[in-house]
């Protein structure tokens, strides 16, 4: 039982590690955005995150906000 129990901490050690290179190890580092409003290639394609989406519904925004930058908050800047 306690032989599982390292094994399995050592994997989860061993992962959060392999996962956090980026942040750990490289100056400056952070964790990659992978929210729908970070993503250049779906926001030409007229793609955006839910509560971005319904904030243009709600404001009738007719056009597509082109060349936008979505802040933390999710709406539009």
């Amino acid at each position: 039982m306690l032989k599982l129990f390292v094994l399995t901490l050592v994997i989860v050690l061993i992962s959060i590690v392999l996962l956090g290179v980026r942040v750990f190890f490289i100056k400056k580092g952070k964790f990659p955005n992978s929210h729908v409003g970070g993503n250049k290639a779906l926001n030409k394609k007229g793609v955006y995150c839910v509560q971005t989406q319904d904030y243009m519904e709600y404001n009738n925004i007719k056009d597509k906000p082109k060349n936008r930058q979505i802040n933390t908050n999710n709406k539009i800047s």
